[in-house]
């Protein structure tokens, strides 16, 4: 058995890219699921930046549902999938091949963001399009509305990617508006952030992918432009899982771009690193089981839901 494959025996990968894209993949969602369900897996989410996955989800499901995996999806609001969208998002929570199957979360824009969009260095009259909380702290209409239809659905909210300081912001709304399922993707947030949304009961997600050489090359992420992001170390996503603690940090692969391994491959090569930089079997469990388990009620959620409280 490779080094790092006992991590893998009933984990949970909720951050892939194997949908269809406008370049290449290392997988397709048939073959995600065959080697998820290979290396003994319990679950894989799937993310998508052009479409909603929950239909890919449910489609893998009822081909492959034998396997064991449990494969979900939902929707990422970037602008090809209809925006920061009442309709879009309550559509996308029944999207599927009847109940049970619909989206399990619903995420603000990931690329089509202020945060993002000055990262990439986007032009002005694009960033003036994208979607931003203001200094003063107001969620902009309509993203209560969806907090609310998360709430009612008890389907995640996924802050998307913006700053920590609106990932907050986000998070306390969520709260407000009944949320009780909340993600944030905490790899570059200073610590009285990460502080703040674990108090607020969010989930801190980290991946394996900022850590790897995909962020030396341009890509295309949601569009046709290619862009750079600045790559961490292993170093750095120890620090700040320690700040959000294992208890409350989610780990992930986010493959599926041609350039890394399959996300199998790349979440094996994770662990190895976070065993590396001393975290414990229990702990490792915790954030690439336990956690997703929990939040994305893998299998209906209740043994991971008793094994977090």
């Amino acid at each position: 058995m490779m080094p790092g494959m006992q991590y893998l025996k009933s984990a949970i990968d909720c951050h892939i890219h194997a949908c269809p894209h406008i370049n290449g993949r290392s997988v397709n969602v048939f073959e995600a699921t065959r080697q998820a369900a290979a290396a003994g897996m319990r679950g894989i989410g799937l993310m998508d930046n052009f479409a909603g996955s929950s239909g890919y989800a449910a489609l893998a499901m009822a081909e492959l549902g034998d396997l064991g995996v449990d494969v979900w999806g939902g929707l990422i609001m970037q602008p090809s999938c209809g925006g920061i969208d009442v309709e879009a998002a309550r559509s996308a929570l029944a999207y599927g091949y009847g109940p049970g199957t619909g989206a399990r979360y619903i995420s603000l824009p990931t690329h089509h963001t202020r945060y993002i969009a000055e990262r990439e260095g986007r032009s002005p009259a694009y960033i003036e399009t994208t979607f931003q909380v203001s200094d003063k702290g107001k969620i902009p209409d309509p993203v209560p509305e969806i907090m609310e239809l998360c709430a009612k659905a008890d389907a995640v909210f996924d802050c998307g990617h913006i700053s920590g300081r609106e990932a907050v912001a986000l998070c306390a709304e969520g709260r407000k508006r009944g949320v009780t399922r909340l993600r944030t993707h905490a790899g570059r947030y200073a610590k009285d952030d990460i502080t703040a949304i674990t108090e607020l009961g969010a989930y801190c997600e980290f991946s394996f992918f900022f850590i790897t050489h995909a962020c030396q090359i341009g890509l295309t992420h949601s569009d046709a432009e290619k862009h750079r992001t600045t790559a961490s170390t292993i170093q750095d996503v120890a620090q700040r899982i320690r700040w959000a603690t294992p208890e409350r940090s989610i780990v992930s692969s986010d493959c599926g771009i041609s350039v890394l391994p399959p996300p199998v491959e790349g979440f094996r090569e994770f662990m190895l690193l976070l065993e590396a930089e001393g975290f414990s079997e229990a702990e490792i469990r915790r954030m690439n089981t336990v956690n997703p388990g929990a939040l994305f009620r893998v299998g209906g959620g209740e043994e991971w839901r008793r094994a977090a409280e």
